[in-house]
């Protein structure tokens, strides 16, 4: 299922001790890492090394033109713990022209922390859209509650 919201002021949730920043090519390695480890095997990828290279493909283009402005990793201390992808068009054609959301995940150990929330809110001034499998009720909750809608 494909849902989008619309540009719309977004309230910023605090987070304790959690810092926002863009990533860059070298987080490549705790981004894999954390992409593994945020799924149950085999939904994401099959084995860390497999998320990794699914990571790489992301910095080089491979699901479209990664957004600096509005991809933003989720850190605690030096602890990788969040992230959000977003690339400037996503290269399908069955999704909107807009920014597309390809990846938001966090820590198992970091969730209903409101991290989602907070990366989420980076995007808050654009529109943006995103894929979600529509069996995943607390993943389309999240979304529908920040003000996502079938697009």
């Amino acid at each position: 299922m494909i849902l989008i919201r619309r540009a719309d002021a977004v309230q910023t949730p605090a987070v304790p001790g959690v810092v926002l920043r863009p990533p860059a090519v070298e987080d490549a390695l705790p981004l894999g890492k954390l992409y593994f480890e945020a799924y149950d095997t085999g939904v994401a990828a099959a084995t860390e090394r497999e998320a990794l290279e699914d990571i790489e493909l992301t910095f080089a283009g491979e699901y479209g033109v990664l957004a600096p402005n509005l991809s933003r990793l989720a850190w605690n201390g030096d602890q990788l713990v969040g992230a959000l992808l977003v690339v400037e068009r996503a290269p399908r054609p069955d999704t909107p022209d807009c920014p597309f959301i390809i990846e938001l995940f966090t820590a198992r150990s970091h969730r209903r922390r409101g991290i989602a929330k907070l990366l989420l809110s980076e995007c808050a001034d654009v529109s943006v859209a995103l894929r979600a499998d529509e069996n995943n009720t607390p993943a389309v909750t999240l979304y529908k509650s920040l003000g996502f809608q079938e697009g």
